[in-house]
């Protein structure tokens, strides 16, 4: 089969935009025999953001040959060809116009999109970006947005991407093939090819062992595996942790010649292990580079396996579990002296159905056209690789993440043993994996799903471990409180009814029809008037979200709305707005509805569950049951919200300016769950430990005891407290200055004042710096501000400015082209705060425009300020300030990621210096030193510091 990859650059990507360099490659049987590559004289001049993103200029394109010239010499290359192209909408059009203006045919042949093959045969690929793929796939590619280079590299793609298909088990193309056949798309032709190519080579399979109900699996049965030692190894283990510790010191010396020990881990390892024995609770802060992993993960072991007690690790973000399962639990297999189990066990919705998704495949189920076409070819590879069954390891673009919905498990729609996929569904793998483990790793979202299911999720734990324990009183306000969100209503009710051919109840009708005795009639009738009521009932919903949206817009302060610029309204049963008795009459006959919808539904499962099997309804009746209890708990919150029942609650509505009640979300959230936190955990678990780089403010873990709970168990000598040294030297790493003369932001007209100071020092420092920026706003507007101003002086410089929001919103796809680029100022906001790891040369400066203060006026930070006023406290200095330390700490800690890096750190916020409290921010940085000077100091200071640390 012959292939032409194709590639262009272009002065732009409107249809009056011109061609100005051509790559193309010819492939015959995987090999590359032909090329042609050419500048384009345009006719017009380059774009100078076409010139810094290709290197091409006027002057070099001033002798290049014309389109007709170009296009006389492509299209016999062209002839009985496959095109084939990077995102190739675009170049097809450039090429049909090109075709069209010099007088050819337009070109008829089939056309392939290498992104559609990456995305189905690479299904972990985390970025479809050419450069991104090549790095993931190891292709060298040199010269980026230059068309030879470009359209060579993805020749080179579209052979690996050949090979992988030729590659993969001859069940998988076989059912990909039924995917695509009603398609009429050309890769649905193409998987054809690849298949008949597969069975006139390979006649033996040799992955038919690995086959299950007519899928490629990468996993047999769960629940035989061996044990992974011995009780004769156990009791062979040291009885002194000491004697332990001592072998694994060996075993780490004599697996890495450069093992240098660090005094903070070694104390970590030591506090966590004696918080287990002595049955107490520890707070130990731990900045970076200390190695809090290995850190609390060396004791957790030791301890659960020689107490044969369960130790459960619990993370915020589920990076940080994937870094413990895919980095540090290996390092320890190698290092142990015996065998051990650490599992991972996420939220259910993680994991995919396994039913689910054979139910899909078999209907062909695809409500987005080619798009899910394209993400069940996705999941039919990943099948075959994944040990888990894990959504992390796939990346979903498009509408990926709706389709996965459709097929994730969940607790309502499990058969449990009674389903045909029991012993290999992944989210029963992981549960008997947790059961069996000595360690077990999960999140603090699944650790209060938990607690809500009366501890049904997890075993039986008396020990626990909060990593990146900043955020657990959050998370708790979150979990223990209840949102509802318009899609979440409106989904629940379209799972169960649609249109007449999607959604469950069309599903059962069209099954039960198909029978002809009275029972099913009665049944179908029962279901339509169950119909009538969702109709009516989705109606109504539409009508109280508009109500609550115009509310909304009506009485929304500008103050309150949220980082992202939502509109939010805080809503008071002591003081209700006018027209809220007009809403409650809507919500009663929601409830009615409700209530009348779900009894019916409810009655036809029963009537229908004894003959289940004789209509063939089984798996439907399971998912309709599943979308009954979803509609309960809807229904709760929405009751809950609008009758706020609890007055230790906070309620308030937010929504986005556009997007209208779409976009509405009404919360109901604990204002303070310090004694839910006591008898959920602290009270009754033998010891928690809890870590984080950002637990103490201003030395004093005072604010974190209160928020938590904890303040108690520190009187009574059940909890201990510890802040380890830094690994690092920040003295020598760190310079922090504060340009003193900075103006002071108050009020709209001290806005302009500020940015018109701070945009140009931005710029000399970036120019300083060579770009190797980080700057962190607490307002989204300022940002696009600032970004707006410092991309025009920046601009002609050679330096880039990317904004959060403004270039993208993905935070990873940010910090890639960050460091990815040689001059580069990047302005993040909420997101960069914490979390982003960029080591080395890549930062050099770190700005923070203003100290992270929650907006006053939020509704949550609002209530709990008035609950502290009430207890006669100072609300600023016991809430805010603390707060705003922590996420101080947090932006401040993006610097320095390694001992050897070295940075500086400019403050624009004079507040530090300027007010008492501007010392709890100062005194609660790790040792760096600290200056103050006049702005036109700042940028002498920076020279000097940097030719001392370079020298």
């Amino acid at each position: 089969m012959k292939f032409a990859v194709l590639d262009f650059e272009t002065t732009g990507s409107t249809t009056s935009d011109r061609i100005i360099q051509v790559g193309l490659f010819i492939i015959n049987d995987q090999d590359i025999t032909d090329r042609y590559t050419s500048l384009v004289n345009p006719g017009m001049s380059i774009p100078a953001a076409i010139t810094t993103l290709t290197g091409i200029t006027d002057d070099m394109v001033k002798d290049a040959p014309s389109l007709d010239t170009v296009m006389a010499e492509m299209v016999p290359l062209l002839e009985e060809s496959v095109l084939v192209g990077h995102n190739i909408a675009f170049d097809l059009a450039f090429l049909q116009r090109a075709l069209d203006e010099t007088g050819y045919f337009p070109f008829d042949g089939r056309v392939l999109d290498t992104m559609d093959a990456l995305r189905v045969l690479f299904p972990g690929l985390g970025s479809l970006q050419l450069s991104m793929a090549c790095q993931a796939l190891g292709i060298a590619h040199e010269r980026p947005h230059q068309a030879d280079s470009d359209a060579e590299v993805t020749a080179a793609i579209w052979n690996r991407c050949i090979e992988r298909f030729q590659g993969l088990p001859l069940l998988t193309l076989q059912r990909m093939e039924m995917v695509f056949a009603d398609s009429a798309s050309d890769f649905g032709w193409f998987v054809q090819e690849m298949l008949q190519y597969k069975e006139l080579h390979s006649p033996l399979d040799p992955d038919a062992d690995r086959y299950f109900r007519q899928f490629a699996l990468n996993v047999e049965e769960w629940g035989d595996e061996e044990p992974v030692r011995t009780p004769e190894e156990v009791r062979q283990l040291p009885d002194s942790f000491e004697e332990f510790y001592d072998g694994l010191r060996a075993a780490l010396k004599t697996k890495f010649a450069a093992y240098e020990e660090r005094d903070a881990q070694v104390q970590m390892i030591h506090e966590v292990e004696e918080a287990f024995e002595e049955e107490r609770h520890l707070i130990i802060e731990a900045g970076t580079g200390t190695g809090k992993s290995l850190g609390y993960l060396i004791p957790s072991l030791y301890y659960g396996i020689k107490q044969d007690e369960k130790v459960v690790v619990s993370t915020h973000t589920i990076n940080l579990q994937e870094q413990l399962r895919e980095r540090d639990v290996p390092l320890l297999h190698e290092l142990f002296p015996i065998g051990f189990e650490a599992s991972v066990l996420k939220g259910r919705s993680h994991y995919l159905c396994l039913r689910k998704f054979e139910q899909k495949m078999n209907l062909m189920d695809f409500e987005h056209g080619k798009e899910d076409r394209i993400t069940a070819g996705q999941m039919l590879v990943w099948l075959g690789e994944t040990k888990h069954g894990d959504e992390e390891e796939l990346h979903f673009a498009g509408r990926g993440r709706q389709f996965w919905h459709s097929v994730e498990s969940d607790t309502e729609s499990c058969l449990n043993r009674a389903c045909p996929w029991f012993k290999r569904c992944f989210y029963h793998r992981a549960r008997h994996q947790a059961n069996s483990a000595d360690v077990i790793i999960t999140n603090h979202s699944l650790l209060f799903t938990d607690t809500k299911a009366e501890n049904r999720l997890l075993p039986s734990y008396k020990h626990l471990v909060i990593d990146e324990a900043h955020h657990f009183e959050d998370v708790a306000g979150k979990h223990l409180g209840i949102e509802l969100h318009y899609h979440g209503l409106s989904n629940a009710i379209a799972w169960l009814y649609k249109d007449s051919r999607a959604g469950q109840l069309s599903s059962l009708r069209f099954r039960l029809q198909r029978h002809e005795d009275e029972k099913a009639r009665t049944w179908c009738l029962v279901v339509d008037e169950a119909v009538e009521k969702l109709l009516a009932l989705r109606e109504e919903w539409e009508s109280l979200s508009e109500m609550l949206y115009q509310l909304l817009v009506s009485r929304s302060d500008p103050s309150q709305q949220s980082e992202g610029n939502a509109l939010v309204y805080r809503v008071r049963k002591e003081k209700l707005p006018s027209g809220w008795e007009k809403l409650m009459v809507t919500e009663e006959n929601i409830m009615l509805l409700f209530n009348d919808t779900l009894k019916k539904v409810e009655r036809l499962i029963s009537d229908i569950k004894e003959v289940q099997d004789d209509y063939d309804v089984q798996g439907v009746l399971t998912d309709l049951s599943g979308s009954v209890k979803e509609l309960h708990r809807q229904k709760d919150a929405l009751h809950f919200f609008m009758t706020m029942p609890d007055e230790n609650y906070v309620y308030w509505m937010e929504a986005g300016h556009y997007n209208k009640n779409r976009s509405l979300q009404l919360s109901s959230v604990p204002i303070d769950v310090s004694s839910m936190l006591q008898g959920q955990f602290f009270g009754v678990k033998d010891s928690v430990i809890l870590t984080s780089a950002t637990l103490s403010v201003g030395k004093s873990f005072d604010y974190t005891c209160e928020q938590l709970g904890l303040k108690k168990d520190e009187e009574q000598g059940k909890l201990r407290t510890v802040q380890l040294p830094s690994p690092f030297n920040y003295r020598e790493q760190a310079l922090v200055v504060i340009p003193r003369d900075f103006p002071t932001l108050k009020g709209a007209a001290g806005e302009k004042e500020f940015l018109d100071r701070l945009i140009p020092s931005l710029a000399e420092v970036a120019l300083q710096t060579r770009g190797r920026m980080l700057v962190l706003f607490t307002s989204n507007r300022m940002l696009k501000l600032a970004h707006a101003g410092l991309k025009d002086v920046l601009a002609s410089f050679g330096i880039t400015v990317l904004g959060q929001g403004v270039d993208s919103s993905n935070r990873s796809k940010l910090t890639r082209l960050f460091q990815n680029s040689k001059a580069c100022v990047l302005l993040g906001t909420s997101s960069f705060w914490e979390g982003v790891d960029i080591p080395g040369d890549a930062l050099t400066c770190l700005a923070i425009v203003r100290l992270p203060f929650q907006p006053p006026n939020h509704p949550l930070v609002e209530a709990k300020t008035e609950k502290l006023k009430q207890r006669g406290m100072n609300a600023f200095m016991k809430l805010s300030v603390p707060q705003a330390v922590i996420r101080f700490k947090q932006g401040f800690g993006r610097l320095v990621r390694t001992a050897a890096d070295k940075g500086i750190v400019i403050i624009y916020d004079t507040r530090v210096i300027d007010t008492q409290y501007g010392k709890y921010f100062l005194y609660s940085l790790p040792g760096p030193r600290i200056e103050h000077m006049n702005s036109a100091q700042l940028v002498p200071r920076i020279k000097q510091w940097m030719g001392e640390n370079e020298a």
